[in-house]
């Protein structure tokens, strides 16, 4: 029997889309807005699932207080109100896009967990527009 437990997180950052290899007018034609050289910033809403058996002594598939300690440690304490490219290692040459969080996020957490717990992130950067990565 497979269950999947999910905890939703939020954290605010700023980040600016860009491609140091492209000049000005390809940057602002691919990236528009985003590409703002001051920057700009999103309320990013975080979904984390993890797939697994669930622990008959227990009668959980992974701790949620754990999972919410976890994602506080290695993502909410590092992003929340940073700007990504300037204020993160991660994000100072990969372009911070919703695509890039997600995947980072998952790098982050993956280590930390069981090997067998499937690991499903999903970034909300706007109401409309998220992405999601399953590893």
């Amino acid at each position: 029997m497979q269950v999947t437990i999910c905890r939703a997180e939020h954290f605010n950052a700023a980040h600016r889309l860009h491609n140091a290899s492209w000049d000005a007018e390809r940057n602002q034609q691919v990236f528009g807005k985003c590409n703002n050289p001051n920057y700009h910033g999103h309320n990013y809403n975080l979904i984390v699932r993890l797939t697994g058996a669930v622990d008959p002594e227990t009668g959980y598939v992974y701790d949620t207080k754990r999972l919410s300690n976890l994602i506080k440690r290695e993502v909410l304490e590092r992003y929340d109100h940073k700007n990504l490219n300037l204020d993160t290692e991660e994000f100072r040459t990969l372009n911070p896009t919703a695509e890039n969080i997600a995947v980072v996020i998952w790098q982050r957490l993956r280590p930390h967990l069981e090997a067998g717990l499937a690991l499903s992130v999903t970034l909300y950067e706007t109401d409309r527009n998220f992405v999601e990565y399953h590893g």
